[in-house]
């Protein structure tokens, strides 16, 4: 029986003053008894009506919708998508805001972070509190940029394809994304009907042609023979006998061929790339411009996945350099090690971060660069990685709370930011990707 104490409050309406943005595609208000509200399709100033969609009369915050605005944000504009709004796709969460104030939204949530977290200022981070937006992304208000090169669909009961709704496992039927890549979208998988199938991961490489469909059956679900409108590879999700997931070819290449900083990467079973087009070509040039490789330095790549940071510095030591690439991922190191096959100097291991790299005895670096996980690094890996003496330190993040996180511990070991650049690689998402680079604190800037 539940008692009052704990009684739901979803459904239940606030009309409140909408505050500051928070990590998460959502801004913090207050209800007149104080209880905070996290709002979804509000904008910072505005006064909306707010449905509770989560939270109990004794939770610590609500969760909301803001169903009715009453007095809007001169940021805000209709969203494009007819699929964007209360109760609907959770796949972006800014389509009501302008671009700019996207970028500027974004801007606010890295500060925040940077502040809560690791105590420091933009000017501290050395950050100008910009969000650089990718090149060709700079759209008139109303216009979407369509980027997302993957895309992961949902299956409904009734077979049709969709995404799902924010924190839920309910599908959103859609019959079209877009913020998708024209590369998926040309494939048509929202016009059919997937009746044996719970998932449909959609793949159109950037770098080649190369479009591929990754399925996963319904519990005792039948493959169906997969006709889309344009040529694709086709895969499978299956479990092997100990229940461990694995991704078979069906027909066509197990992979697909990516290209950045002028040299071509091999990406197989819906392994990681960005998932913007110029996201890849955008980091490395962030990365190498930070870090400034010399040709006898001896580099780590971290978190390695196909060997992108590991192929640009292979490109930029000489002979008497090395780097050294580590991933947990079994598949992602077969295609790092064909990827950099003609760099001598490039050597790939397999495992977890924290486990490798104390195993290979390697006592210093000149350089690392690291692009962990949305968890980040973690204390243990940031105190190793600072033991190794590395002149500069890139690290690659996809999360500001995580960054900053790694940023206190950093700072703990000596190193410090000297600059850090923000990148709007997920437009109409809460997502930004940032590049920070760090160096001994003595050393000075």
């Amino acid at each position: 029986m539940q008692h009052d104490t704990d009684a739901s409050l979803i459904g239940h309406e606030y009309e409140v003053e909408v505050g500051p943005v928070a990590h998460g595609g959502h801004c913090v208000a207050r209800t007149d008894s104080g209880r905070v509200l996290f709002v979804r399709h509000a904008l910072p100033g505005e006064r909306v009506r707010a449905r509770v969609t989560e939270g109990e009369s004794t939770s610590r915050f609500l969760r909301a919708d803001a169903v009715e605005i009453l007095e809007a944000s001169k940021d805000r504009v209709p969203a494009p998508c007819p699929f964007s709004g209360p109760g609907m796709c959770g796949g972006c969460d800014w389509q009501h805001a302008k671009p700019g104030a996207q970028r500027r939204l974004k801007g606010e949530v890295i500060a925040e972070q940077l502040k809560r977290l690791a105590g420091l200022t933009p000017e501290e981070a050395g950050w100008d509190g910009t969000v650089m937006p990718a090149e060709g992304d700079k759209l008139p208000a109303g216009e979407v940029p369509a980027w997302r090169t993957r895309v992961q669909y949902a299956v409904d009961a009734e077979g049709h394809a969709g995404l799902r709704k924010h924190r839920s496992h309910e599908v959103q039927v859609i019959d079209h994304c877009m913020i998708a890549a024209p590369g998926v979208t040309e494939l048509g998988i929202e016009k059919r009907e997937w009746p044996q199938i719970a998932t449909i991961e959609a793949i159109a490489a950037s770098g080649s042609a190369d479009r591929q469909v990754i399925l996963t059956p319904k519990p005792d679900g039948r493959l169906p023979i997969v006709e889309l409108d344009k040529p694709v590879s086709v895969m499978r999700v299956g479990e092997n006998r100990r229940g461990e997931k694995q991704v078979h070819r069906v027909h066509g290449r197990p992979f697909v061929r990516e290209r950045a900083d002028e040299r071509t990467y091999r990406v197989g079973e819906g392994g990681f790339w960005q998932v913007h087009p110029q996201a890849a070509d955008t980091l490395i040039k962030a990365v190498m411009q930070g870090l400034m490789p010399r040709k006898n330095d001896m580099a780590l790549d971290l978190y390695c996945g196909v060997g992108l940071f590991a192929g640009a510095l292979g490109e930029r030591i000489t002979d008497k350099g090395a780097v050294l690439g580590i991933e947990s991922s079994k598949r992602a190191v077969e295609d790092a090690r064909h990827n950099l096959q003609d760099l001598d100097r490039v050597r790939i291991e397999q495992g977890k971060v924290e486990q490798v790299l104390p195993r290979t005895g390697i006592d210093s670096a000149d350089i690392i660069v690291l692009d962990p996980p949305r968890a980040g690094a973690g204390k243990q890996t940031v105190r190793h990685l600072a033991s190794l003496g590395a002149r500069r330190i890139a690290y690659v993040a996809c999360d500001p709370a995580a960054l900053a996180r790694d940023l206190a511990y950093f700072a703990e070991e000596g190193y410090r930011p000297v600059t850090l650049r923000a990148f709007d690689l997920f437009p109409m998402t809460h997502h930004v990707e940032c590049v920070a680079i760090l160096k001994p604190a003595e050393n000075g800037s």
